[in-house]
């Protein structure tokens, strides 16, 4: 069970009430840790593979080696999460993304090529396919329901801070040790560090809630082949009837698949701007510094009124911020911009991941957040692909202006095509349908 809530007054006063829940703070140092490896391993993997390549498509191929298996293992991780202990299910990923790591260390130093770093990223896709659903349906156990908004505030700007540093510490090695290998070794430990801070959660099972009107039996057909093929597309019903959540994941969906120019920040480092690696990390890390300047700002601010107008504000930024740093050949205007983009995604990943959990009913909460997965992976893996592969037919300015311009088109195209999300008004007031 979850530690006893707080009155609501308090929990709403209280900016820092998730950060008094002793599990909460285990999970987050943890995944904050992971993340930080993360970021660093991005921008390695980037910086290595463009020195190798001198490719934008070379750098597009990092995205779509990555989302192959997250989208072909998004539904059965879901279903997973609903029906193992999704703490044991975390750590047991998170040992393959230590593996994966390990693999770039060792290809590093054995001077291989672009198709065993490719390799290696494949798996920590497999991985990272199997610790997302488990992560996200893991986080409401840990923390009372009337706080968790505040814990999703708190886990977003953490996350967005690691996201800041990872970067600029990798692209600080890189320039220190002339090589990614070391930016590799502190990618491998700290998700062993992420392991351990999940092994010391309370020991209990952190299996999903079971309806009492969920059929626990197969369909027959699904039943004879081994495989519940009605549960795996649950998450994805579940989804398509809630039009809030619909609309919401949409709009993440192609506005970032269409804005994101994180793919070719390495370009842009190197023969755009000509800051070299630390340059490049800086830029790396400008959106997530961004990003974790609004986090702090929205966990002090009462709860969003018009949440609804206030997502479509904010993407619509982010796409007019994207069209801005594509022109720019100004280092600080473009980390400006890059900082204005993760201020503005951040307000809709709050919206967005809050919905998701608040929404949805605890013994789906594996399934649905395979589905948001699949949205957000999607949009962050297939928009590097999409970028590198634009920019190396028009160029990598085209690319990112022709980006935004579609960001602003879908902001309006959502509007228009789902007017309760124009109408959504208090996140905290969100809860499951009947």
């Amino acid at each position: 069970m979850s530690p006893d809530p707080p009155p609501l007054t308090e929990s709403r006063r209280n900016p820092y009430a998730a950060l008094r829940v002793r599990d909460f703070r285990l999970f987050l140092a943890g995944h904050l840790t992971s993340v930080l490896g993360v970021q660093m391993q991005t921008v390695a993997v980037g910086w290595q593979l463009y020195e190798q390549t001198s490719s934008a498509l070379a750098l597009g191929l990092v995205g779509l080696i990555q989302v192959i298996p997250m989208l072909g293992l998004a539904l059965p991780s879901g279903h997973a999460a609903d029906r193992y202990d999704r703490r044991k299910l975390l750590m047991y990923a998170s040992l393959l993304a230590s593996a994966s790591a390990a693999g770039l260390l060792s290809a590093t130093l054995l001077g291989a090529g672009p198709v065993w770093i490719y390799l290696c990223l494949f798996v920590s896709g497999v991985a990272r396919a199997a610790q997302g659903p488990a992560r996200s349906s893991l986080m409401p156990q840990l923390v009372p329901r009337p706080i968790f908004p505040n814990a999703v505030t708190w886990g977003v700007s953490g996350f967005e801070l690691s996201s800041m540093a990872g970067p600029a510490l990798g692209g600080a090695l890189i320039a220190l040790f002339r090589s990614p290998a070391a930016v590799y070794c502190v990618s491998t430990a700290t998700s062993i560090f992420y392991i351990s801070m999940l092994a010391l959660l309370t020991h209990r099972s952190y299996r999903a809630e079971q309806s009492p009107t969920q059929s626990t039996q197969a369909p027959d057909g699904a039943k004879k082949s081994g495989v519940d093929f009605q549960a795996l597309a649950a998450g994805f019903k579940y989804v398509w009837h809630t039009k809030l959540l619909l609309a919401t994941m949409t709009l993440d969906l192609f506005a970032v698949l269409l804005g994101g120019a994180v793919a070719l920040l390495p370009i842009y480092a190197r023969d755009i701007l000509q800051v070299g690696p630390t340059g490049l990390g800086w830029l790396q890390a400008a959106p997530s510094f961004g990003a974790v300047t609004m986090a702090l700002l929205m966990a002090h601010l009462p709860p969003m009124r018009r949440a609804g107008r206030t997502l479509l504000w904010a993407v619509a930024g982010f796409g007019a911020a994207t069209i801005i740093f594509g022109v720019s050949r100004s280092f600080p205007l473009s980390l400006l911009m890059l900082f204005l983009t993760g201020a503005l995604d951040n307000i809709s990943v709050v919206i967005r991941h809050t919905l998701v959990q608040t929404l949805t009913p605890d013994s789906m909460r594996g399934r649905v957040s395979a589905v948001n997965g699949m949205f957000i992976n999607a949009s962050n893996e297939l928009g590097r692909f999409e970028s590198g592969s634009v920019a190396a037919l028009i160029g990598p300015v085209l690319s990112v202006v022709s980006g935004g311009v579609g960001t602003i088109i879908v902001v309006i195209a959502s509007a228009l095509k789902w007017p309760e999300l124009r109408r959504f008004g208090r996140l905290d007031a969100a809860r499951p349908p009947e």
